[in-house]
């Protein structure tokens, strides 16, 4: 009898397992795929290969670092696209950021706000030679154009503006109001920047209807399971919060060392905190985005995706394997910096570690000093919060008309890719506009293999020629929705 009812209630289990599985209904967007703007793909191509030439590599202690670099580049803007300029108004904010309104024809919707930064990344010292281009040559040569931040973050900013200058050339009126925001200084922080740009708007009184800033992209092969390219919108991004860490102490001769050093005592601390990670969780974007996948997947992962009620734990231990993946279940730790000493026969009498944490949603900076305060467990290492630290933004809405118009046209430019949202765990300008925005999202419609991730502010960046139109393709679409 008791062997009957296990037996029972094994096949219900398995029953409500397979049936939970199987009534999850793809959530794509059935819509008509649109035919591919026709475009001039050696013209635009050499127009971003230009704009890569400029050396706008940007400083967090210098506005004026590079700065006729910017102004170059401005000119550039001005000089390839003459009806944007005649149709939109233009801005300098600060030093070399800029903010251009094309205004709409219904004054009561609210506007939107496209954003792309014009800084990029310095060349790490002694890699210039491994570059198959060199970084600022702005080389297309059929297949790729190539050059430091044709991916990030050039490569969306001249996707941009190559649409609105077809828009107003065809004499397109939007009904919303369209603002264009581009930072000059996002990879220093993006105070001096998107910052200024936000507080003008928020003093001017601006609502957005909603904020599309860089972020998540469409890649393949990088979950198994999954056999199409997924299209990851970013709802969410995680916070920066840097913890500093200093120890002050007598120095001395390192001929007669006390039993524990400051640098023993640091670098025990720094395998403490890095010893005790933060647990996974999957919650909030991370839950979306697999709950969005589930019935996409294949085989096993189908059924361990539409049943995270039992497996999330099991789901989670997977995704930790990989570092991309792993970054989207928890509060990240990464130790980053460790100063001390000067002699190798001198001990020093003060010791500096820097541990940069990246946030999630729900995760606070007090919550993490706390958390070390326990794990240390020494009072005489000083903590102390960066500056510019940052809070993880709030939930986008992933059900809103204006994520299902990022959607929709993702799914009419690229059909047979799959649409989710995600979390972006990197930072971008996008988070100083959450008080203009009920909804602020983060993607950059550009495809990437797992073998060209190493390029983002790495060696040998580049675009592909067809990519780079598709970036058109879809501002031009999308903004075609604001009519």
């Amino acid at each position: 009898m008791i062997k009957r009812s296990l037996a029972a209630v094994l096949l219900l289990f398995i029953a409500v397992i397979a049936i939970n599985t199987w009534r999850q209904g793809s959530q794509q967007l059935q819509v008509a795929a649109l035919a591919p703007l026709p475009l001039d793909l050696e013209n635009v191509s050499q127009h971003l290969a230009g704009a890569l030439r400029f050396r706008t590599i940007s400083s967090a202690t210098d506005a004026n670092l590079n700065a006729a670099e910017f102004a170059k580049l401005h000119v550039y803007l001005q000089r390839n696209y003459p009806h944007v300029h005649a149709a939109l108004s233009r801005e300098v904010i600060g030093k070399s950021s800029l903010l251009y309104k094309w205004q709409g024809s219904d004054p009561n919707a609210r506007p939107l706000l496209l954003m792309a930064h014009q800084d990029v990344v310095p060349i790490a010292p002694g890699t210039e030679a491994n570059w198959q281009h060199p970084p600022f040559d702005g080389v297309v040569d059929g297949d790729f154009i190539w050059g430091r931040g044709a991916w990030d973050d050039k490569g969306n900013l001249i996707a941009m503006f190559e649409a609105l200058e077809r828009l107003a050339a065809d004499g397109f009126k939007p009904r919303q109001t369209i603002y264009l925001a581009s930072g000059a200084d996002e990879e220093s922080g993006g105070k001096r920047g998107a910052g200024a740009i936000a507080a003008l708007l928020q003093q001017r009184g601006v609502k957005l209807a909603y904020v599309l800033d860089e972020g998540l992209i469409i890649t393949e092969g990088v979950l198994k399971g999954l056999t199409k390219p997924l299209a990851l919108i970013g709802i969410a991004e995680k916070g920066y919060a840097t913890v500093l860490l200093s120890m002050q102490g007598p120095p001395g001769h390192s001929s007669m060392p006390p039993p524990t050093t400051l640098i023993g005592s640091m670098s025990a601390a720094l395998v403490r905190v890095e010893a005790a990670p933060y647990p996974a969780r999957v919650s909030g974007a991370a839950r979306a985005m697999l709950g969005t996948l589930a019935p996409e997947m294949s085989g096993l992962n189908r059924v361990l995706l539409s049943n995270l009620w039992l497996t999330r734990e099991l789901v989670a231990h997977e995704l930790q394997k990989t570092p991309s993946a792993n970054a989207m279940l928890r509060t990240t730790t990464a130790l980053t910096i460790i100063h001390a000493g000067d002699k190798d026969n001198v001990l020093p009498g003060s010791v500096e570690a820097a541990v940069n944490f990246r946030l999630m949603p729900g995760d606070t900076e007090s919550g993490v000093l706390a958390r070390m305060r326990s794990l240390i467990a020494n009072d005489a290492i000083k903590l102390t919060p960066a500056a510019g630290n940052t809070p993880p933004s709030r939930i986008a809405d992933a059900g809103s008309a204006e994520y299902q118009t990022i959607n929709r046209t993702v799914r009419e430019l690229f059909p047979d890719t799959i649409v989710a949202p995600g979390l972006m765990i990197g930072a971008t300008d996008a988070r100083y506009f959450e008080a203009l925005a009920d909804n602020v999202y983060r993607f950059s419609p550009v495809h990437a293999l797992p073998e060209d991730l190493a390029r983002f502010h790495g060696t040998n960046e580049r675009i592909s020629v067809k990519n780079f139109a598709d970036l058109i393709r879809f501002y031009h679409r999308l903004l075609t929705h604001a009519g």
